[in-house]
């Protein structure tokens, strides 16, 4: 390290407001609470981000990722409960977007986050149809996130290794 650089962290992907950052797309959707928490402080707001889903979701381990960084997400009072299956993670999502209707708020909106499979967002497409009627706060706000696991390649024909004999 040469004098007048800073120490480099494997935290900085989801701490640092400036210069250039390497991350994995799991690891931008871990850090997207992160940066909206700052940006809310910095107008003035108290937020909080409630995120569920279908546990073993093929987002490339977001579930796993983001239990792996419970404390920073604590800090930033970003709170990730699993669902039973991806309907009740839904439903739990939307359930965040009622906080500002109960009496004495803790805070002054919630970001709720949800993720499941591609067939169980056909699961829980009424939780997701009735979220969205519901509609969210005006500082808060919902986003729902899917993925696939790709299917198996299709076997490749087998060539012998040597052909035959011509007769």
């Amino acid at each position: 390290m040469t004098s007048g650089t800073l120490p480099l962290s494997l935290e900085d992907k989801f701490t640092v407001d400036e210069g250039m950052i390497h991350l994995t797309g799991v690891q931008a959707l871990v850090r997207l609470p992160l940066v909206q928490r700052r940006l809310d402080l910095a107008n003035g707001l108290s937020t909080a981000t409630f995120i569920s889903g279908y546990p073993g979701s093929p987002l490339g381990g977001y579930d796993l990722e983001l239990q792996r960084r419970r404390r920073l997400l604590a800090e930033h009072h970003v709170v990730h409960q699993m669902g039973v299956n991806e309907e009740l993670g839904a439903t739990a999502v939307a359930g965040s977007q009622l906080t500002q209707r109960l009496p004495g708020p803790r805070y002054d909106g919630v970001l709720g986050l949800w993720y499941g499979k591609a067939n169980g967002f056909d699961r829980a497409l009424d939780a997701l149809r009735q979220a969205n009627l519901m509609g969210t706060h005006r500082t808060g706000g919902a986003l729902a996130s899917s993925g696939t696991t790709p299917p198996p390649s299709p076997p490749r024909p087998r060539v012998p290794a040597s052909l035959p004999p011509r007769p």
